[in-house]
């Protein structure tokens, strides 16, 4: 069968590439036509677009790229009716994926959504559309059924979160290796997950990197983003304490005592690779104060958010700052509080459903197509 597949972010590239692996087992003549990353391109040759090229971060850089969107728009429709595929599979991304989704359950094509919208977050009256022009949901977090199906009686499939395959399915990394390959130092290492996109990434490293002067025992490692050259970080390691590592978030991880980390799935990440961390976030002052008066959520970060509970700290917008954030990273340095976080992420990969996300999704899709 003939698969068209939509992921517009480094998460999404993650999940759609062993989404296509567990969908190669299920159905062993699988094509794949997509929009993704270098890890989905892994996979399968016919990439049609990078998501380096797709993701505008926030309304007022949206409302700056209007153009390039609507333009990617028609570009998508004309590509899907050019390849015909027995499904077209949308992975979060829920801006252009439910407009294209509108389009295409209209033009015939069957709709399936993997790794759903936020829309218990905000823009909650999505459900209408999603109702409307997808055929399967399938979400990832335990309470999003909940959400769907009692409170908006949508039946989806909960199939558990992708991350704990991706984690668990991975190598192990030879610490002593990794440092002398990426030329750190011994000390403990501090990971800096500044996030994916250049806007973003500006905004963070600037109040991250501040703090290094407090720290004089530890080596600060910046985690590159897959979509961003090496080149663009050369400007934030001029200093002798700050290491980098490029495409390797997941290595860096692994031997790493404490992160810094921007709201996103790397929150959940750094969890469930059991490292104590301080979720950091600073947008656009316009697209924070619109978002802030339409998201009804008390947590930022995907942990908080799963256990209902505060477990890490979240610095946002101006409490974002050198002091603060000095202070929080001592905070997660200390032995008793280091021990409480180990708990409750333990605690969060149970509530999280185990292993074989991928799998279980590409099964029902396949069962579904035939």
């Amino acid at each position: 069968m003939k698969y068209y597949i939509i992921a517009g972010e480094a998460s999404g590239d993650l999940h759609g590439s062993n989404l296509m692996k567990a969908l190669k087992v299920e159905d062993p003549k699988a094509e794949f036509r997509f929009w993704g990353g270098d890890l989905m391109q892994a996979v399968s040759d016919h990439l049609v677009k990078h998501y380096r090229d797709l993701a505008f971060m926030g309304f007022a850089e949206v409302l700056l790229n209007l153009k390039t969107i609507f333009k990617n728009l028609s570009f998508c429709k004309e590509d899907i009716k050019a390849y015909q595929p027995d499904v077209i599979i949308f992975i979060d991304y829920p801006g252009f994926n439910l407009r294209i989704a509108q389009w295409a359950k209209a033009e015939g094509f069957k709709t399936h959504y993997y790794i759903s919208p936020q829309i218990w977050a905000w823009k909650e009256n999505r459900i209408k559309s999603i109702k409307r022009d997808i055929d399967q949901m399938y979400v990832i977090l335990p309470f999003e059924k909940t959400f769907y199906e009692d409170k908006h009686q949508f039946p989806v499939h909960f199939v558990g979160h992708p991350l704990i395959d991706a984690i668990q399915d991975r190598p192990n990394v030879d610490e002593i290796k990794f440092r002398k390959d990426n030329h750190l130092t011994n000390q403990p290492i501090i990971a800096l997950l500044p996030g994916s996109r250049k806007q973003e990434i500006k905004k963070m490293l600037s109040v991250m990197l501040s703090i290094t002067e407090s720290f004089k025992d530890y080596q600060f490692v910046i985690a590159g983003a897959p979509g961003q050259t090496d080149e663009f970080y050369t400007p934030y390691l001029k200093n002798s304490q700050v290491g980098f590592v490029s495409n390797k978030t997941y290595d860096l991880l692994s031997v790493s005592y404490a992160a810094l980390v921007t709201s996103g799935t790397a929150t959940l990440e750094t969890a469930l690779f059991k490292v104590p961390e301080v979720v950091c976030y600073k947008g656009n002052w316009l697209s924070y104060q619109i978002g802030k008066r339409l998201v009804n959520l008390e947590y930022i970060s995907l942990v908080n958010l799963i256990m209902n509970k505060k477990v890490v700290t979240e610095l946002i917008q101006n409490d974002f700052n050198k002091k603060q954030l000095t202070t929080e990273l001592h905070s997660i340095l200390n032995t008793d509080k280091r021990h409480q976080m180990f708990l409750e992420y333990f605690e969060l990969e149970q509530i999280l459903g185990g292993k074989g996300a991928s799998t279980k999704t590409a099964q029902l899709i396949v069962k579904s197509l035939q």
